[in-house]
């Protein structure tokens, strides 16, 4: 009885055991599953976090060797302007150089030898100490003087125009090649120092050439004045051989195919060749008698050796280049406006003015006004990589001509104002013909050329597609608002005296004209905003804006972009912040690479990454 008790108190016993074996079982594979899945896990994440300070690493790097260029311009910055020789050799531009090396990744390529040193090519001792990176004004004391001369050919083109009343041949060649003179001396002091001796000296002869070749502006092709504008055109040209032909020798070295000195040599081999030739060509153009039928074709020649794709070879400091562009243009207006009180002068009423002549010179400033409001510096409004200089090349050269159409038909504007101050003020009987002409056609043509340069850019467009419609609206009425207005000004110029109608009677008086045309003007500012305004009523700010509007769109977004503009404008876009770098150098820099960093590490990581 005993024993079997003792076996059936066994039994339940043992038939339990089996079931606590299987579940301890489980529980240590469990743990397992769980301890592989955690290390796992842990090994993923120090990988992920050895990625990142891997970046981390790479960018610090980066960082360390901009700031030892930083450093070494922030130091050159505090050295007089003739230490190093004052007739040293050519140093590229910061601008210039961080253009071209921001395609080679790190944006280092070349910062230690730039600059004209023994190693590169020539050149004296003093030279080879100095930095290469020269900090510089976008625009100095000697662009500004070079600038103004350049206006004061202009008006003197303009005053041509004023007297026949009408634009010929060559009044259109006399104002492209004082502009194309202009364009050489702006392309050369935006990629080289031009602080030295030579380089002043240089731009000084230019502008007695420039200046010279002017007063010859009332010439036609078959006189002596057209062979002193071919010798003016032939003294800058010569002058820009012997420039780059400095330049050649201090870097006839060159480098390694993707270097600085690599393309500033091509550059320079390039300018030199052309400037070359284009001497040939204005020598065999004053050699040729007035009479000869082949003068024309001399300034066609002369004129398309000028005409090159933008960057072709090396890169220019984009930053200053707008700069320029924009200090030449607000100086033709000033100077069209001093034009207007000059001519006002001798009959104007200083005494006791009449309400009329204030009237009249009120809108005509107010007209000028309006047009610099139109024309709105996209340096800074636009990213690098959507402007039409660092999208497509062929997209950059039509921003040029468009930059030259707007230039000669605001000098033809002021010439037609000219012509319409001294008809009110000398109380003539009727409009003249010629003013009309003159002040309508130009204002047409230089509303039509400020809306042809903002379309070479690339805009962006939001993806949510309510967004995407309003833009698109915006864009709309703004094409189609200036094409209005671009016709009617246009129909205005080419009204024939005898015809009446609505627009006839808009033109009967100088005063009612100038209205007419700076209510279009206010117009046509309205519609420029619209865009802005759409832009502020959707978004808090432009960083917002940004991060919802990517989807390009314009005219050139059909056209592939070129890789190596693109790699440029990123190398710009990390330094947006350029402009503190006039006041500091060293702390503008420094911000320009945090904020803008093509390696931002954080930045850069997904959240995918971000899980472990």
């Amino acid at each position: 009885m005993a024993a079997s008790s003792s076996d059936a108190r066994r039994t339940p016993l043992n038939m339990t055991d089996p079931p606590n074996n299987t579940e301890a079982e489980a529980m240590d594979t469990d743990e397992v599953t769980k301890l592989k899945t955690s290390l796992q896990r842990e090994k993923a994440a120090k990988r992920k976090m050895y990625s990142y300070l891997v970046k981390i690493a790479d960018e610090l790097k980066t960082l360390r060797n901009e700031s030892e260029q930083l450093i070494h311009a922030a130091e050159y910055s505090r050295k007089a302007w003739y230490e190093g020789g004052m007739w040293r050799g050519p140093n590229v531009l910061p601008g210039a150089a961080v253009a071209k090396s921001g395609g080679d990744g790190d944006g280092t390529n070349g910062a230690t030898s730039l600059g004209g040193t023994n190693e590169d090519g020539g050149g004296g001792g003093a030279a080879a100490a100095v930095p290469a990176l020269v900090p510089r004004a976008p625009v100095s004391l000697s662009d500004l003087f070079l600038d103004i001369v350049t206006v004061t050919s202009f008006s003197r083109v303009g005053s041509a125009i004023q007297d026949r009343g009408t634009i010929d041949l060559p009044i259109l060649a006399y104002f492209a090649i004082f502009w194309q003179i202009w364009s050489k001396e702006a392309s050369y002091s935006t990629r080289f120092d031009t602080t030295d001796i030579s380089s002043h000296l240089e731009t000084l002869l230019a502008c007695f050439a420039l200046l010279g070749g002017s007063l010859s502006a009332y010439s036609d092709f078959h006189s002596d004045g057209c062979t002193r504008v071919m010798g003016a055109a032939m003294i800058v040209a010569f002058l820009h051989v012997a420039l780059h032909a400095r330049v050649l020798y201090w870097f006839q070295a060159g480098g390694e195919a993707e270097s600085v000195n690599y393309a500033v040599k091509r550059y320079a081999t390039f300018i030199t060749g052309i400037n070359s030739l284009e001497v040939v060509n204005w020598v065999v153009g004053m050699s040729l008698p007035n009479e000869s039928a082949w003068r024309p074709w001399i300034f066609l020649f002369g004129i398309l050796l000028n005409l090159r794709l933008p960057n072709g070879f090396m890169a220019n400091d984009f930053h200053s280049a707008c700069s320029k562009r924009g200090v030449l243009f607000i100086l033709l207006l000033g100077f069209n406006l001093q034009s207007i009180v000059s001519v006002a002068s001798p009959y104007f009423n200083y005494w006791d003015p009449t309400w009329d002549q204030y009237a009249f010179l009120f809108l005509a400033c107010f007209l000028l006004f309006m047009i610099k409001l139109l024309y709105v510096d996209d340096t800074y409004s636009i990213s690098p990589q959507d402007h039409a200089l660092l999208y497509n090349r062929f997209a950059g050269f039509s921003f040029h001509l468009g930059n030259f159409s707007m230039l000669f038909f605001t000098t033809v504007l002021g010439s037609g104002l000219n012509l319409l101050t001294h008809s009110f003020l000398a109380a003539a009987a009727a409009l003249p013909s010629d003013a009309k002409n003159l002040v309508c056609g130009g204002f047409s043509a230089v509303v039509f050329s400020i809306a042809f340069i903002k379309s070479m850019h690339i805009r962006r467009v939001p993806t949510n597609p309510k967004h995407e419609r309003m833009f698109f609206i915006a864009y709309c009425t703004q094409f189609v608002g200036v094409l209005g207005i671009v016709f009617i000004t246009a129909r205005m110029c080419l009204l024939g005296e005898s015809e009446v109608g609505i627009l006839a009677l808009m033109m009967r008086n100088e005063i009612e004209m100038l209205a007419v045309l700076v209510f279009f003007a206010i117009l046509l500012i309205a519609m420029s905003w619209l865009d802005e305004a759409v832009e502020l009523r959707l978004y808090s700010d432009t960083s917002e804006a940004n991060e919802y509007r990517v989807h390009p769109f314009g005219f050139w977004a059909c056209f592939k972009h070129e890789e190596p503009l693109q790699l440029e404008a990123l190398a710009l876009e990390r330094n947006r912040a350029a402009r503190l770098a006039a006041r500091s150098p060293l702390l503008g820099s420094s911000v320009m690479s945090f904020s803008g960093s093509m390696y931002n590490s954080f930045a850069n990581m997904s959240r995918e990454d971000m899980k472990v």
